[in-house]
């Protein structure tokens, strides 16, 4: 088994989780880079010297038998970093019938986490050292949303990515309080307002930028956080 550390990061054929790939590869990480699309993984891989991993994370099948290529080939895993995540239309807010809307982007941003996670889990309790990262955003914060005097609480209102992400900060800390004696540190990332194709490249900070706040998290030392929420200058209110 390598001493190399190994990180599987999701949604990393483009954007924040690319860049999130690109920098554990340049730290010395063996790096599976997992996506749907066969061709983007493929293009980004070979770009990056990762190791491209077929995972459709809204699919409990698909996660499992990438959790057994990763077991097959790897042993184990190091790192996790969930940062396959969808918008969907912001405008579908109180009223505009959002239920399908909403329910698609959650089975995304929140249950595919949990199944991600779920499924490479035992890998995970075979490192010395596991972190988990999971790559939420500021709309998260109920503080920052609810507050009228904040730039976040000027937004429209909307049922579907905001909630979702808010969920996921709270998978968050429920995975940490469960893997908390295991020494697996589980932590939120919001890489602030970032230019990708989410948000139509209207974003004032790089993907770069964005996946430095979850590299810094996926290279936790052992006294590191757990159960948190952090930005690029650390710790955010929920």
């Amino acid at each position: 088994m390598t001493d190399t550390k190994i990180a599987l990061v999701t949604g990393a054929n483009k954007g924040i989780g690319y860049q999130i790939a690109a920098q554990l590869v340049e730290l010395g990480t063996t790096v599976l880079l997992a996506a749907r699309d066969r061709e983007r993984r493929e293009k980004a891989a070979a770009e990056l010297g990762a190791h491209p991993i077929a995972l459709d994370v809204t699919d409990p099948s698909s996660a499992t038998a990438a959790a057994e290529e990763v077991g097959r080939r790897f042993g184990r895993l190091d790192v996790l970093v969930n940062n396959a995540g969808i918008a969907g239309p912001w405008e579908q807010g109180p009223g505009t019938g959002a239920v399908d809307v909403a329910r698609a982007v959650f089975e995304t941003n929140v249950l595919g986490v949990i199944a991600v996670t779920d499924a490479m889990l035992p890998l995970l309790l075979r490192s010395p050292a596991p972190r988990v990262v999971n790559v939420s955003s500021g709309v998260a914060s109920l503080t920052a949303m609810s507050d009228p005097g904040h730039r976040l609480a000027a937004l429209p209102a909307g049922l579907a990515y905001p909630p979702s992400k808010t969920a996921l900060n709270a998978v968050t800390v429920q995975y940490a309080k469960a893997l908390r004696e295991h020494g697996v540190l589980v932590n939120a990332a919001d890489p602030g307002f970032c230019a990708t194709d989410l948000n139509g490249h209207r974003g004032h900070r790089t993907a770069a930028q964005g996946a430095a706040v979850a590299v810094r998290l996926a290279t936790l030392g052992p006294d590191g956080p757990t159960g948190g929420f952090h930005g690029e200058d650390g710790p955010l209110p929920w």
